[in-house]
């Protein structure tokens, strides 16, 4: 099974953990404690593929948001294939912190990494301080930023879908599929690792990608 590394980061209360329990567990807790440190999970997944479906193990890395737990977060960006970056839509400060941690993915992970914006807690609409426009301006300055995914881990809104978005942009960008034995492997290699077949042309693992994601 192919094991992927995602981070979550985002400011302290921005909903990392719910995010994440929502999508491993699908629960979600009103109460829940905020994260000491760095907290873990993981979650297998299968992704359908053109030729066959892609099974995948997801290792999923939550950071405390203080300023006194940062300084573990650019050993864990090291060797992760995906970062989510969050901002909490009833907190105004939270989307301008999203530059301090995009500035350490970028110092600190892969060149390929795939960076996504999420905003977080869309369904407290009354209290909500960052309008869809600002969010959308604000991270106009990131080429790679196509879209922000909005969800709710108390409704469950949009959670496994940004997930699945998010997967399929890793596999689209790291894995090619054999022309011989139809299975999927790194790009990186110059054969097969199922067949030893010669690599010949890059062949995606899916007819065609294009995001599902939802704007904010």
């Amino acid at each position: 099974m192919l094991k992927y590394k995602i981070i979550i980061a985002g400011a302290k209360d921005v909903g990392k953990s719910s995010l994440i329990a929502r999508f491993c567990d699908n629960v979600f807790k009103e109460d829940m404690k905020a994260t000491i440190g760095v907290d873990f999970k993981r979650k297998n997944i299968t992704v359908k593929g053109a030729h066959k479906d892609i099974s995948l193990e997801l290792n999923i890395w939550d950071f405390a948001g203080e300023e006194k737990y940062r300084t573990l977060f650019p050993s864990y960006a090291n060797g992760a294939s995906a970062a989510f970056i969050l901002f909490d839509t009833t907190n105004k400060d939270s989307l301008k912190d999203i530059d301090n941690w995009i500035e350490i993915i970028d110092e600190n992970a892969y060149s390929n990494i795939v960076k996504q914006v999420i905003a977080t807690k869309i369904d407290l609409k009354g209290i909500r301080q960052v309008s869809k426009k600002e969010a959308a301006d604000f991270c106009k300055k990131y080429d790679w930023c196509e879209t922000i995914i909005s969800t709710s881990s108390k409704t469950g809104e949009n959670v496994e879908e940004a997930f699945l978005d998010v997967v399929k942009k890793i596999i689209y960008r790291n894995l090619n599929t054999c022309e011989s034995c139809g299975e999927v492997f790194n790009k990186q290699l110059k054969n097969c690792q199922y067949c030893g077949a010669k690599v010949k042309e890059e062949i995606s693992p899916f007819k065609y990608y294009k995001s599902s994601s939802s704007l904010l």
